[in-house]
């Protein structure tokens, strides 16, 4: 059984201008002259983790990790009432990743991505197919209409009929008959901050009521933190909002760009947030990559099986640089 790698701290780290007053978070770690990889992080969000650290062999992997614009230690930080997240948006962070790799002087790259860090790392990889030598995601999304729509206006609240119900309730009355993701958005940027961070709890509640499997109940442990909650609601309720500025099906459409590129996807066979069916598309339309099915996991990715796979790829991978 393949487990995380030890802990580690960054040997390099720093922030990147990208423009637009916006300044993005970046570390290395592992060994310097190790095959490179890149970890996009999901939500959007949720910012880059220690434990997306530990997927790699510290002696064979430069792994670069980065928080996405106006999360984690990137900023300006959505939580200030402030920030504009116009030009937070999926072209722009294709740019940041692009921009990142210039700066570290990296030629080619793994690029590893789980849930909304899929369909980014997705995003990239056809955009720029010649800097990327793997692909790895977990959680897969891939930026379709239906996807959005079935997370955060409706379609998986046959499941959570309750948990749904809690979240309409906090829209005011005014607002309830309109898109649920509209009035959210309107709410996470209300002039009193108090209205902003109970938009922000009840969102986060809902969030956290779809990943593990079994269900689990109540907020999760990682928005207990006010800022981070906000911050996170917000970036992405902005993005649903805009279908994250995709053309419906895109990403699957152009994934003749990837054809050659070798990959695996990791998907928990209960992934109630990201259904297994959008990972057996993607394996239609880019037959190079290995599907691996977890029977006893959702969309969880510490779940101790999908870590399992997860190492396991990377190593694989590493193996081959």
């Amino acid at each position: 059984m393949a487990h995380l790698y030890r802990a580690i701290e960054p040997y390099q780290h720093g922030t990147l201008d990208v423009g637009d007053g916006n300044r993005v978070y970046w570390e290395t770690c592992g060994n310097p002259r190790g095959k490179p990889a890149v970890v996009l992080h999901g939500g959007p969000g949720s910012g880059c983790t220690p434990w997306h650290r530990r997927l790699f062999e510290p002696s064979a992997y430069r792994v670069v990790l980065f928080d996405q614009r106006n999360c984690g230690r990137s900023t300006p930080h959505a939580s200030a009432p402030d920030t504009d997240l116009a030009s937070n948006h999926t072209t722009n962070l294709v740019a940041d990743i692009e921009r990142l790799r210039q700066h570290l002087g990296i030629e080619r790259w793994l690029v590893l991505g789980g849930s909304w860090g899929s369909t980014l790392a997705l995003a990239y990889a056809e955009r720029y197919p010649n800097r990327v030598t793997e692909i790895i995601l977990f959680g897969v999304t891939t930026g379709r209409h239906k996807e959005f729509d079935w997370l955060f206006r409706g379609g998986v609240s046959i499941l959570f009929p309750e948990q749904w119900e809690r979240l309409r309730d906090a829209v005011p009355a005014a607002l309830r008959d309109g898109d649920i993701v509209e009035a959210f958005c309107r709410l996470l940027c209300d002039p009193d901050a108090s209205i902003r961070q109970q938009a922000a709890l009840a969102w986060c509640t809902w969030e956290s009521a779809t990943p593990a499997w079994p269900a689990a109940h109540g907020l999760s442990p990682r928005f207990r933190d006010p800022n981070f909650a906000l911050a996170f609601a917000r970036i992405v309720t902005h993005y649903v909002r805009h279908y994250a500025w995709l053309e419906d099906g895109s990403l699957l459409r152009d994934a003749r760009a990837i054809a050659d590129i070798p990959g695996v996807m990791v998907n928990g066979r209960f992934d109630l947030q990201a259904p297994i069916s959008w990972a057996w598309d993607l394996k239609r339309a880019w037959p190079r990559a290995k599907l691996v099915i977890v029977d006893d996991a959702g969309h969880d990715a510490t779940n101790a099986s999908i870590t399992e796979e997860l190492v396991r790829a990377t190593g694989e991978f590493a193996r081959k640089a």
